[in-house]
């Protein structure tokens, strides 16, 4: 018997592999949003002041508290797999970014803004891959 991957590891690692992808994406995603969130900069900014889409329709501390969690989320998503320390941590931010997401979903269909939904969905499921498979199929 060697003790090299068998047959029966493909699965796991192929899953390891499309899950970190989905991590590098996502952890992206809401890196980006979260600073856009929190520090709100001028020439990210500026094309949806006039648009009418900036400051967004919530109370400025829920904005800053969203821009965090999301810029925490992105380092939750990433970090703890590439450093092996308290590797928990990676289902458990892809888990509350479903929480966010489905919440997100549920305020851009009740503002109307149907436009958006697909993309929220998608960040949705992809979230929700990412938690399911650390959790269960290929664990950090």
């Amino acid at each position: 018997m060697s003790g090299g991957p068998t047959k029966r590891d493909a699965p796991a690692g192929m899953w390891n592999t499309v899950t970190w992808i989905l991590q590098g994406v996502l952890a992206l995603v809401f890196l980006f949003h979260g600073i856009v969130y929190v520090l709100g900069p001028e020439p990210l900014v500026r094309s949806m002041r006039e648009q009418g889409r900036w400051p967004p329709a919530i109370p400025p501390w829920f904005r800053l508290f969203i821009g965090i969690a999301e810029l925490l989320a992105g380092v939750g998503l990433i970090l703890p797999g590439l450093l092996h320390v308290f590797t928990f941590l990676t289902p458990v931010a892809a888990a509350g970014l479903v929480f966010v997401m489905f919440s997100a979903s549920v305020y851009h269909l009740r503002r109307g803004e149907v436009a958006v939904v697909p993309i929220v969905g998608s960040l949705l499921v992809m979230t929700a891959i990412v938690a399911i498979v650390r959790w269960q199929v290929a664990a950090l």
